[in-house]
């Protein structure tokens, strides 16, 4: 994630906003799944973060090594690839701390089927990437973003035992840290058209809820209807939904809109709803490691995201 202020390109962003049709609501129950074993939720966050990610950067040793693990995660879980394959790799300029770059980046696919709704994608993503090392210092990224990489991951490990109603695309995204390029080229070049893609959520840091209790969900006040379906989601935990950070009075750093891979959704036009923590005093600092995430805070969030993801994945196209 990273702050609005970078951008130049936010307030022509936030008019994009346009008159949609709320779906029908529905009084189904989504279907949960209870999990008391969170070891491989934690060994992802763990093993993303470590030092010898590097920091993970794109087009480096460190992201391809983070590629590789993420890849074999998806292929032991039986994740199937989309139908343009596992990888989508992508060139395009992007920002350094040394200007201008050009990025060779990959995306990650991985298609769940649906039970209810065969037409329809909800894409979850997640960007795997970070800064890497600098004035040799590595930048693990423990909340930024190995934290939503683990909970997209816990999602796919539960909608492969309890399948979704929509299909799923399960995407860990490369290139957010250097302007969001890996997004850029899914919305261009997506596996499936997107008047298909009824809705794009994102993870992205939800490893220190403790910061203020809340996993923050940002793109309600441009898709309103979706309060709907999660006005019903109850806390776990001391964690719980905050809805916010993306009204024309958030402004800099305090709006999200365009803050993180979600922002390239919504300007190609598709609804998004984007989960992530507050700002803290590691965030983008070499001391984003994974001792500093408390356990319970981030299992609780993750649980938080897996309920968000039902109660939308069972509301939508009724």
């Amino acid at each position: 994630m990273r702050p609005l202020s970078a951008s130049l390109i936010i307030a022509a962003v936030l008019g994009l906003a346009a008159c949609e049709t709320a779906p029908a609501t529905s009084t189904a129950t989504p279907a949960v799944v209870a999990s008391a074993d969170y070891s491989q939720l934690m060994d992802d966050l763990r093993i993303l973060s470590a030092d010898d990610m590097q920091g993970r950067d794109t087009g480096s040793e460190g992201g391809a090594k983070a590629r590789t693990y993420i890849v074999n995660r998806l292929e032991a879980m039986g994740i199937a690839p989309s139908s343009m394959g596992r990888l989508q790799p992508w060139e395009a300029q992007g920002r350094s701390p040394d200007g201008p770059k050009t990025f060779n980046g990959t995306n990650i696919l991985g298609v769940i089927p649906g039970t209810r709704v065969s037409d329809k994608y909800i894409v979850v993503t997640a960007h795997y990437d970070h800064v890497g090392v600098r004035d040799g210092h590595v930048y693990n990224g423990a909340d930024d973003n190995a934290s939503g990489v683990a909970t997209m991951l816990e999602l796919a490990k539960r909608l492969k035992a309890n399948p979704p109603e929509h299909n799923v695309l399960i995407v860990a995204l490369d290139g957010e840290e250097r302007g969001l390029l890996g997004a850029k080229e899914f919305v261009e070049a997506p596996p499936v058209p997107l008047s298909s893609i009824a809705m794009n959520i994102n993870f992205d840091m939800t490893g220190r809820a403790d910061v203020d209790g809340y996993l923050w969900v940002t793109g309600t006040y441009q898709h309103p209807y979706f309060r709907t379906a999660l006005d019903p989601v109850q806390p776990r935990g001391s964690i719980r939904l905050n809805f916010g950070k993306d009204t024309p009075q958030d402004t800099g750093s305090d709006n999200w809109v365009m803050a993180s891979d979600h922002g390239m959704f919504h300007r190609a036009g598709v609804p998004f709803l984007y989960f992530g923590v507050n700002f803290h005093e590691d965030y983008h600092k070499p001391s984003d490691d994974f001792e500093r995430i408390s356990p319970v805070a981030f299992q609780s969030a993750t649980e938080l995201s897996i309920d968000s993801f039902r109660r939308l994945d069972s509301w939508l196209s009724r």
